[in-house]
C-alpha cells in the first residue's frame, strides 16, 4: 500500500539505496572459480583430468546436435582411456524445461551417477547445475529457484562450453524454463560453479554465424551490465573491461571467418571473464526484459539480450555517462583524454553498428502488443527485486522500451503499372509494347 503512493522517484531511490546496501553484503559471499584449461584439445585434458577423480559413473549432459556431430569424442575417449565409467544424457533443448530436468534427474538416478560433466551451450550447463542441485536436495525445481534453496551440496560439476557467451562455466546461476506458467526460474547457488572447465576452441569453429553473432553480444551484455550497475567491484570492473576489449576485437572476425582459432579461443575467454564480472556484479534490465521473451516466446537468450541492448543502454547513458566513457576507451573508440559524453556517444553508436554488422534483428518477430504490459510487470518485478541497476524505470516507460522492438509491418509492395511506370527507363521498359493512352475516370483521379 505504502509503495503505490510513493513517487517513482522516491520508489526507485529507495530500491537504488536497497541494491547497493545488498551489493555491499554480497560482495564478501565467497565465490568459488574453476580450474580453466585453454586451447585446443582442452576438452580432452578435462577428459584426462576427470578420469583420474576416482568418480563412480559420470553423466554427460549435452544435445543430440553436438553428439551426432561427434564433438563428444575428445572427451569420451579420454575419460575411456582414463578407465572413468560414463553414460550420455543428450536430449537437451533450448531453455531445458522443467520436465525435461525431471528426466535427468531420473537418468542421473538410474545410472547411479556421481558427478557430470555438462557439454553444450548455456542450457546445457543449466540444465547439469538444475539436476545437480536437485539430486542432493530432492524437492519439486519450482521450490529451489531464488537463493541458496539448496541444503545439501549439489553434485560435482565440469564444464565444457561449445559457444562464446554464457559464461556459465564460471557462474552461480542456472535458469530453466517453466512453460506450464510460461516463466523463466532461476537457481542461485555458489556451490554450483563447475570445478573446471575447458574453452576448448576447436569445438566451436563450426558454428553457425547467427549463433556466434546472438551468443558474443551476449558476452558482451554480461560484461556492460556488470560494469554499469551498482554492485561493481574492482575485480568485477577488471574482468568486464577486459571482456569489452576482447569482443569489439574478436567478435566480427569470428563472425565471418568461423575456422579462425584465435578468434574463437579469445571470444570464449571473453564470455568466462564476463561470467566472472556478471557472477559477482549482477545484471540488469537487459536481462530482465530478455528472460520475459524467453519464458513466452522461446526466444534464445542470446538474442533477446542482443536486442534489448542498445535500447537499455540509452536509456540509462544519463545515468552512466562516466561508465560508457570507460567502455568506448576499453573498445579502442577513443582516449581518455576525449570529453566524457562525446566517448559515452560513440560506444553507444559503436554497439549498434556492431549489432548491425552481425545480422542482429531490430525487432523479435513474436513479440505482440497485446502481452507488452505484463511482460513489462514481470520485468520490472525481476530487476527492482534482484539486479543494481543504474537507472530504474516506471512500468510505463517499460512497456515503451519493448515497444521499440514490435515487429513493423511489411510496406505494401507497390503495384506491378506503377512500378514499370518509374522504370520507364529500364530494359523491360523499352521492350513493353506501348498502349494508347487512356482517359483517367474519377476513380484513377481519386
Amino acid at each position: 500500500m505504502i509503495a503505490d503512493l510513493m513517487s517513482d522517484s522516491l520508489r526507485a531511490s529507495g530500491l537504488s539505496a536497497l541494491m547497493r546496501g545488498a551489493g555491499m553484503v554480497t560482495r564478501f559471499i565467497p565465490i568459488p572459480q574453476p580450474t580453466l584449461l585453454v586451447g585446443p584439445g582442452s576438452s580432452a585434458r578435462l577428459g584426462q583430468a576427470v578420469a583420474g577423480f576416482g568418480h563412480r559413473k559420470i553423466l554427460v549432459v549435452t544435445d543430440a546436435i553436438i553428439s551426432r556431430l561427434g564433438l563428444l569424442k575428445p572427451l569420451t575417449e579420454a575419460l575411456e582411456a582414463g578407465g572413468a565409467r560414463f553414460v550420455v544424457f543428450d536430449k537437451i533443448t533450448p531453455d531445458a524445461p522443467i520436465p525435461l530436468i525431471e528426466e535427468g534427474i531420473a537418468f542421473f538416478q538410474e545410472h547411479d551417477c556421481d558427478a557430470i560433466v555438462a557439454f553444450g551451450g548455456g542450457s546445457a550447463m543449466d540444465a547439469s547445475k538444475a539436476i545437480a542441485v536437485a539430486v542432493a536436495n530432492p524437492k519439486p525445481l519450482r521450490q529451489l529457484a531464488g537463493y541458496f534453496k539448496g541444503l545439501r551440496t549439489p553434485v560435482r560439476i565440469y564444464a565444457v562450453p561449445t559457444t562464446a557467451g554464457t559464461g556459465s562455466e564460471v557462474t552461480v546461476a542456472a535458469v530453466i524454463s517453466d512453460p506450464e506458467r510460461g516463466r523463466k526460474l532461476v537457481i542461485v547457488d555458489p556451490r554450483i560453479v563447475p570445478k573446471m572447465a575447458a574453452l576448448d576452441p576447436s569445438l566451436m569453429t563450426g558454428l553457425p554465424p547467427a549463433v556466434t553473432a546472438a551468443t558474443g553480444i551476449d558476452a558482451l551484455t554480461h560484461a556492460i551490465e556488470a560494469f554499469v550497475g551498482n554492485w561493481k567491484t574492482p575485480y568485477s570492473d577488471g574482468m568486464a573491461l577486459s571482456a569489452v576489449g576482447l569482443i569489439f576485437e574478436n567478435l566480427r572476425t569470428a563472425y565471418r571467418e568461423g575456422g579462425n582459432l584465435q578468434a574463437r579461443e579469445k571470444m570464449s575467454l571473453a564470455s568466462t571473464y564476463a561470467g566472472f564480472a556478471f557472477t559477482r556484479a549482477n545484471v540488469g534490465y537487459v536481462h530482465a526484459i530478455a528472460h520475459q521473451f524467453g519464458g513466452r516466446y522461446h526466444t534464445p537468450h542470446g538474442l533477446a539480450n542482443a536486442i534489448m541492448l542498445p535500447h537499455v543502454l540509452r536509456f540509462s547513458a544519463p545515468a552512466i555517462t562516466d561508465k560508457l566513457a570507460q567502455l568506448a576507451v576499453r573498445a579502442k573508440l577513443g582516449t581518455e583524454g576525449d570529453e566524457p559524453e562525446t566517448l559515452a556517444n560513440r560506444f553507444l553508436d559503436a554497439v549498434e553498428a556492431l549489432n548491425r554488422d552481425l545480422g542482429i534483428p531490430e525487432t523479435l518477430a513474436a513479440l505482440r502488443e497485446e502481452d507488452i504490459s505484463d511482460l513489462a510487470r514481470v520485468a520490472q518485478h525481476e530487476a527492482m527485486t534482484g539486479y543494481p541497476v543504474p537507472r530504474y524505470m516506471t512500468q510505463e516507460e517499460c512497456e515503451a522500451m519493448i515497444r521499440k522492438v514490435l515487429p513493423r509491418p511489411e510496406k505494401t509492395a507497390a503495384p506491378a503499372r506503377k512500378t514499370a511506370a518509374k522504370a520507364g527507363t529500364g530494359a523491360a521498359a523499352k521492350a513493353a509494347p506501348r498502349r494508347p493512352a487512356r482517359r483517367k475516370t474519377g476513380a484513377d483521379a481519386a
